[in-house]
């Protein structure tokens, strides 16, 4: 399976899409958040829950996240609550998983494809 998790406004995401020239499947996680199952995958590929939530939300200190002492069931029931808790892009390439936008991120998107 080769799915790209976004949220199409955001020009980041739409930026890397074209950079790695992605031909595989699209969500906008806006219109249908990611679901249990997949993100069960994801967070377990990269080690942890909170390794895959985005502490830049603005939601995150508006909700006062910021102050509390989240448990990984937290950043998971945030995740999948608010669409805006995932760290964006999320791209699923075969058996592995790539979150975020750093340099690092995108090269290892393009080596996978």
């Amino acid at each position: 399976m080769n799915k790209a998790f976004i949220l199409s406004s955001c020009s980041t995401c739409q930026r890397i899409l074209n950079e790695v020239n992605w031909k595989g499947d699209i969500q906008n996680i806006k219109e249908q958040n990611i679901d249990a199952k997949t993100l069960d995958k994801i967070a377990k590929d990269h080690g942890s829950y909170e390794a895959v939530f985005s502490k830049r939300a603005m939601k995150y200190r508006s909700l006062g996240l910021n102050n509390m002492d989240l448990t990984e069931k937290d950043y998971k029931n945030w995740i999948l609550k608010e669409y805006t808790f995932l760290k964006r892009p999320v791209f699923i390439i075969g058996d592995q998983s790539f979150a975020g936008n750093s340099k690092k991120v995108v090269e290892a998107i393009k080596s996978a494809l």
